[in-house]
């Protein structure tokens, strides 16, 4: 009899400790920062359909923007960065209307995130999202490993696309970007003036990078739209990845594609 009640007891504390209602587990804004692969919904592995995206969430703790992917279409939108620890809502979640063979891991997905509350931290690399008193995750997130890295930036590339438009053949100058990863700086064309800096990386999120501090020369060209775009581009990059021909993409704060590049 003893035995049994020290087991009913020892399940009943590893329940508490798994409870995201409980104050001791609140977890600092800090440990949401980053991209978080959503791994579990409502204790279910999520497995996505053939040929589609695994779904993610990523939070940017600076600007409490949200982005990610919830199967099929792209997600968007904010969270509270001054909420009280632990506390995280996620019922004003936008995305795009794309439909693909399967939806069922998007509703899912989109269905469990408009409950969150509050989350917790698993361990070094998985969060829970919970709601309001649920005492078992709503969503299990683990940390998303890039499928790229700093060091694969080095070396010279050249931009395919800005913006979602087609970067024109024939150019007189083609625009290009080119990496040298251990001074942290960038030199390039942005299809008519050249274009120098450094850039910024986030240690908390492997996939982010940004470009500060670039600057160009001031001559004129007869079309200086390619250039503006790329510019554009440029300064609203918050983060790259891989891209399934092998290109990299550089993404914008709602995880928009801006930028094409080509080795």
């Amino acid at each position: 009899m003893k035995k049994i009640l020290f087991s009913l007891c020892m399940t009943a504390a590893v329940a508490a400790l798994s409870s995201c209602a409980s104050t001791q587990n609140a977890a600092s804004l800090s440990a949401l920062s980053g991209e978080w692969n959503i791994i579990e919904i409502n204790g279910a592995v999520v497995v996505p359909a053939p040929g589609q995206a695994f779904p993610y969430i990523g939070f940017d703790t600076n600007t409490g923007k949200v982005y990610g992917n919830s199967g099929c279409n792209r997600l968007m939108g904010t969270f509270d960065t001054q909420a009280k620890p632990g506390h995280l809502a996620l019922s004003q979640m936008g995305s795009t209307r794309m439909m693909c063979p399967d939806m069922t891991v998007e509703k899912n997905v989109l269905a469990a995130l408009a409950q969150v509350k509050k989350f917790k931290k698993l361990n070094d690399n998985q969060i829970a999202l919970c709601g309001k008193s649920l005492k078992r995750p709503i969503v299990v997130l683990q940390q998303r490993v890039p499928e790229i890295t700093l060091n694969d930036l080095a070396g010279h590339w050249t931009i395919t696309e800005a913006k979602g438009q087609a970067i024109p053949e024939g150019m007189e100058k083609t625009p290009f970007l080119e990496f040298d990863v251990q001074a942290q700086r960038l030199h390039g064309n942005a299809g008519c003036n050249i274009i120098n800096g450094g850039y910024k990386t986030d240690e908390a999120n492997a996939a982010s990078i940004s470009f500060p501090q670039v600057i160009s020369t001031m001559m004129a060209c007869p079309d200086m739209q390619v250039e503006q775009s790329v510019l554009e581009a440029l300064n609203s990059t918050k983060s790259f990845g891989k891209l399934a021909n092998g290109n990299i993409g550089f993404y914008d704060a709602e995880g928009t594609l801006v930028l094409v590049l080509k080795k």
